[in-house]
This record gives structure tokens, sequence and C-alpha cells, in this order.
């Protein structure tokens, strides 16, 4: 096995390993001091509460537009935010803000003639995401990822994290093009912090590359290191594939909830999945 090191996402470095096997192309990163979904942002003053709110509500932000949107004078302006990058809230890229989450390392793959990359979703990556999850529910009745679409359209943001809520995206990308998705829905709220919503898709074009399972694996594998029990994902009982994809996946049916859709004119029942730690 080979290995050398690479630029990462953020400005980091990483490790790249080349395996012996078709799909063992990948890249490590070296995580720094970013925030963790399951922290509640907490601020030392109300300039940074500001500066962080804004941010967070626009996915990314132009550095001097949130000095002029917040009217801080510069020198509590730089403060504040020195305090919020410093630990770990925010990350500036080139004088674009972001909120800095800890979603892990960036990893490519080869299956056949189709090289995919599967790595945290960013900002940048909004329209192909929205087209992707659009492509997937064209074709099947994915209500629960429609919804999302939906949500991520109305807020116009891939990542969330405040005191409610937390969204984490992970995305399979080829030639740098979105392909799929996996999600994760993280509740703030005490008693369900212990659970997620999970999606996960794949374009059809796309689809019989492992890449879905890939998908799955990673948002799963990221949920276990952070301290979920559960996961659950609902889908129509029309929805054949999907709901075998899970169950050969590990996944069980935890309840039926009757007529809870109307499809094409017609009732259809939710049935209830989840993957238990």
């Amino acid at each position: 096995m080979a290995l050398r090191t690479v630029a990462g996402t953020g400005g980091r470095r990483s490790t790249m390993f080349y395996g012996t096997m078709n799909q063992e192309l990948k890249y490590v990163s070296l995580v720094g001091p970013n925030m963790e979904t399951s922290e509640r942002p907490t601020f030392e003053t109300e300039a940074g509460e500001e500066i962080y709110q804004y941010v967070e509500r626009h996915g990314t932000a132009a550095r001097h537009r949130v000095r002029e949107v917040t009217s801080l004078p510069p020198e509590e302006f730089s403060e504040a935010l020195e305090q919020l990058e410093s630990r770990g809230y925010l990350e500036d890229d080139g004088g674009t803000l972001q909120v800095a989450l800890d979603v892990g390392s960036v990893e490519s793959y080869t299956a056949g003639d189709v090289e995919y990359t599967i790595r945290p979703a960013k900002q940048s990556d909004f329209d192909g995401l929205i087209d992707t999850i659009r492509d997937v529910t064209a074709k099947d009745t994915y209500v629960v990822a429609e919804s999302i679409a939906e949500q991520l359209l109305y807020e116009d943001a891939v990542t969330r994290h405040n005191s409610v809520e937390s969204r984490v995206f992970f995305v399979a990308t080829v030639d740098g093009d979105v392909v799929g998705w996996a999600h994760l829905d993280l509740p703030q709220v005490d008693k369900l912090q212990s659970t997620a919503q999970l999606t996960v898709g794949v374009r059809g074009d796309y689809q019989d590359n492992g890449i879905g399972s890939r998908l799955l694996a990673r948002a799963l594998d990221w949920a276990e290191a952070n301290g979920y029990r559960k996961v659950y994902n609902s889908v129509p009982t029309t929805n054949d594939e999907a709901i075998v994809f899970l169950e050969d996946h590990g996944w069980e049916t935890e309840g039926i909830r009757k007529d809870h859709y109307t499809i094409d004119g017609d009732h259809v029942d939710e049935v209830m999945l989840a993957y238990t730690f």
C-alpha cells in the first residue's frame, strides 16, 4: 500500500492511501478543533451570537457582509469572530465564513468505470443536491426526501446547527457533480438527542455501483461515532426498492401507519424502519 499527503477539506492536511482493492482509494482528513453536532452552541458575547446566527441561517456569508449586517465596530467584530473561530464554531475560507462542523473525511472509490467521491456536503453543493433529490423522488415515492428538498429551498442552507436543530449531509460526486446523498436530521431537544432521521438516495444513472451502500454506511458510521443509538427512515409501502435496500443493510420495520400518504389519489401506508446500533 502506498500513501502520500495531500490537502484535505478546509485547508487541512490529509493522508491518501492506495489500497489493493478496486474501491480502496481513500482520503482521511486530519480533523481540527471543529464543533461537534451534539454540542449546542453557546456564546460569550451578544456580538458572537449575532455573527454566528447570521452565518448559520445563510449557510455561508462573506466576512465583510456579516460585519455590515451586524453593524458592529470593526474591533468588536474581529474579537467576536476570533472567539468563534478559536472555539471551532466558524471557519473563514478566504473571506467566506461558514459553520465549522466535524463531519469527517473525504473518501474516493472506483467501481468499474465509475470513479466517485464521498464527502461532507458544502454550501456550494446546494443546487446539485436539490437536483439529485428531485431526480430520485421523480422516479420513486420517497416523500420524506421530497420534504427535505423543500426545506432546503426554504432555508437556502445545506448545513444547520443551532439550539433547535442540526442537519448534516454527505454527498457522492462524480467529476465534481453530486450524484447521491445521505442526510441526517439531528434534533437538539434533550429527549430526542439519541435518535436521528436518515435519508439516502442515488441518481438512477449511477445506481448499482455501490454508491448508495457507501453513503448509507458513511452516515451510519458517523451517527454511531457521535453517540446516536438509533436512526430511522419512513417510506411508502409502494417503494419496494427502498424497503428492500434498507432491510438488506440491517434495518427493521418498527411499525406501519395506515393510509398515511395520498399518492396519485390513493391512500398508501407508511413503513417506519429503523437501524439500532
